[in-house]
């Protein structure tokens, strides 16, 4: 009975050690350090074989430099790049995401940004359509006809 009390007590006082949260006030968010102009973009329709980039704009919102510790892909067709110094404070910078347009079709892609000091990275997205020679030829044709 003494073993059935004891391991009841170490039970609940298990739960109550893992039950405990940390403070909401303490949570630190990515947008308390920077500040990103946008955090999507759509390419519209693009060329197959033809990469494309895009700038993803931000500024640090801190009175202390700021590390971008990484910046990662979803997947391989996407080349992210980032600063490689620190971002001095009040300074704006870049995160430039590219796009290799190999496969025909739409895509959605993502950029996963981790920012020192901050646990939870901030998501950045590239959309569009990839279409081949012949689509976007054609494509173009109906773009250049509609500004007629």
């Amino acid at each position: 009975m003494k073993s059935f009390v004891l391991a009841f007590a170490a039970l609940i006082f298990s739960a109550g050690v893992f039950a405990q949260t940390t403070p909401a006030a303490t949570v630190k968010k990515v947008d308390s350090y920077v500040k990103f102009k946008d955090v999507a973009h759509d390419f519209g329709k693009i060329k197959q074989g033809v990469p494309v980039t895009y700038a993803f704009a931000f500024s640090n919102i801190t009175d202390k430099p700021v590390v971008i510790e990484s910046a990662t892909a979803s997947c391989g067709c996407t080349t992210p790049v980032k600063p490689e110094a620190p971002v001095a404070k009040g300074k704006d910078d870049k995160i430039t995401a590219g796009f290799n347009a190999a496969a025909a079709g739409p895509f959605n892609k993502t950029i996963y940004v981790k920012v020192a000091g901050v646990d939870q990275p901030l998501e950045l997205k590239i959309t569009g359509e990839v279409l081949n020679a012949d689509e976007f030829a054609k494509f173009e044709k109906e773009k250049g006809a509609k500004k007629s």
